[in-house]
C-alpha cells in the first residue's frame, strides 16, 4: 500500500462520537463535529452524523463544499469568522456562521437577499483567550445592530477559548458567557437559541460536574478524531486514541553512533538538537518528514524513540527491534501532526469501514 497513509477508523471515530454525544446529552448539550482536521471528508462526515451529532463544523469553505457535492445533507456551521469576500458562498453553502464583524454580516444579509434564502448568526465574545470575538461591553450593540440586518437570524452567541493563549475553560467564564445570554435574552426577549461553550477543551469543566448554565453546545474536533483533550493532552476514558493513525515506511536501517561528529552549526530547521550519548543504535529512517506531517507531534511505538528529522526523512532510535528495510510501522498523532499530514499531497488518506478495519 501507498506509504505514508493516514488510517481512518471509522467505526472508532463512530464510537467516539456516538459516547461524546451520549455523555454531553445528559448535560443537555448538543455536539457540533467540527471536520476541519480531516478535511471535510465526507465519509467521516457521514460516521459522524451517524452517530447523533446535532451539525457539522469546519472552518474553510473549501472543506464544506467538499461535503456538500459529496452529498452530505446537515446542518454546517463556518467556525471561522467569514472573509468578506466569501459572503455569496457562505450564504450558498453554509447555514449559519460565526461572526465578530457588522460589516461581514451586512454583506451575508446582502448576499442571503439577492440568493432568496436566509443566513444564520452566531455572535463570538472575547472571553480572555484573545482570538475573535466581541468585546463583552460591545455585544448588545452589535446584538442590536444584527437583529436589523434582514434574511440574518441571531441563532445565539458563543465564545472560543484555549487556542491561542491557552487561557481555560472554567466556572468563571463559562458563568459570564451564561450572564450575557441571560442579559440579552432580557433586553431584546428569548432570541438565543444557541450557547455554544466552545471547543474540545471544555470538556474537563464539563465533565467536572460544572454548572453548565445556559451552556448548551460544544464544538468538538479533537476529542472524537485524536480521543484526548487538548488542555493537556490527556486521554479521555471511554475513547479511542487511535482512531487515526499514521502509518510509514522504512527506507534505511542501521546500527549507528547515537552522537553526530564534526563542527555543529544549525539544522535544516534552526538549532541544533542536543544528542546524548547512548553509544551505538538501531537507527531506522522513515519516508516522511515536515513536507509531510509535524514529526514532533507523533507517537512512536513502544520503545521507540524519535531523534529528529528533516523535510522528507523521519529519524528513530527503534531500541532492540532492527528494522527491515519496507516495514511499516504505525504511530500515533497529536492534532498537530493530523492537520499537516491530512493538508500533505504526498500522504494517502485511508478510510477503513468497519468491515475493513477488522480484517485489515
Amino acid at each position: 500500500m501507498t506509504t505514508p497513509r493516514l488510517e481512518i477508523d471509522l467505526s472508532k471515530i463512530h464510537h467516539n462520537a456516538r459516547f461524546l454525544v451520549n455523555l454531553l446529552s445528559c448535560r443537555g448539550i448538543s455536539v457540533s463535529a467540527v471536520t476541519k482536521a480531516v478535511l471535510g471528508l465526507p465519509s467521516v462526515a457521514r460516521e459522524l452524523l451517524a452517530a447523533g451529532v446535532s451539525g457539522l463544523a469546519d472552518s474553510r469553505i473549501e472543506n464544506i463544499q467538499t461535503m456538500r457535492r459529496s452529498g452530505v445533507n446537515a446542518d454546517i456551521t463556518l467556525i471561522r469568522s467569514p472573509m468578506i469576500s466569501q459572503a455569496p458562498v457562505i450564504v450558498r453553502d453554509t447555514d449559519t456562521s460565526l461572526n465578530t464583524e457588522l460589516d461581514v454580516i451586512s454583506e451575508l444579509s446582502k448576499a442571503a437577499q439577492a440568493q432568496g434564502r436566509t443566513h444564520g448568526v452566531l455572535l463570538m465574545v472575547e472571553l480572555g483567550d484573545l482570538r475573535e470575538g466581541i468585546m463583552p461591553a460591545d455585544l448588545e450593540n452589535v446584538v442590536r445592530q444584527t437583529l436589523s440586518f434582514p434574511n440574518i437570524i441571531l441563532k445565539g452567541i458563543g465564545t472560543n477559548l484555549a487556542c491561542r493563549c491557552g487561557v481555560v475553560p472554567d466556572a468563571a467564564n463559562m458563568s459570564e458567557l451564561s450572564v450575557l445570554a441571560n442579559a440579552i435574552d432580557a433586553t431584546f426577549g428569548p432570541i438565543l437559541s444557541i450557547v455554544s461553550g466552545g471547543n474540545s477543551s471544555n470538556l474537563d469543566w464539563v465533565l467536572g460536574g460544572a454548572d453548565t448554565g445556559r451552556i448548551n453546545n460544544l464544538r468538538l474536533g479533537e476529542a472524537i478524531l485524536l480521543g484526548c483533550e487538548p488542555l493537556n493532552r490527556q486521554p479521555i476514558e471511554g475513547l479511542y486514541t487511535d482512531a487515526i493513525t499514521l502509518v510509514a515506511e522504512v527506507i534505511e536501517s542501521k546500527i549507528k553512533p547515537s552522537q553526530p561528529w564534526g563542527e555543529i552549526a544549525q539544522t535544516a530547521f534552526g538549532g541544533a538538537i542536543p544528542t546524548p550519548d547512548s553509544g551505538s543504535i538501531s537507527q531506522a529512517i522513515f519516508a516522511v518528514g515536515h513536507m509531510d506531517t509535524d514529526p514532533e507531534a507523533l507517537v512512536p511505538p513502544f520503545g521507540f524513540k524519535i531523534l529528529g528529522s528533516s523535510s522528507d526523512h523521519l529519524i528513530v532510535d527503534s531500541g532492540r527491534v532492527h528494522l527491515l528495510i519496507g516495514a511499516e510501522i504505525t504511530f500515533q498523532l497529536n492534532y498537530s501532526a493530523l492537520i499537516r499530514a491530512m493538508a500533505s499531497p504526498f500522504v494517502a488518506k485511508q478510510a477503513l469501514s468497519k468491515e475493513m478495519a477488522m480484517a485489515y
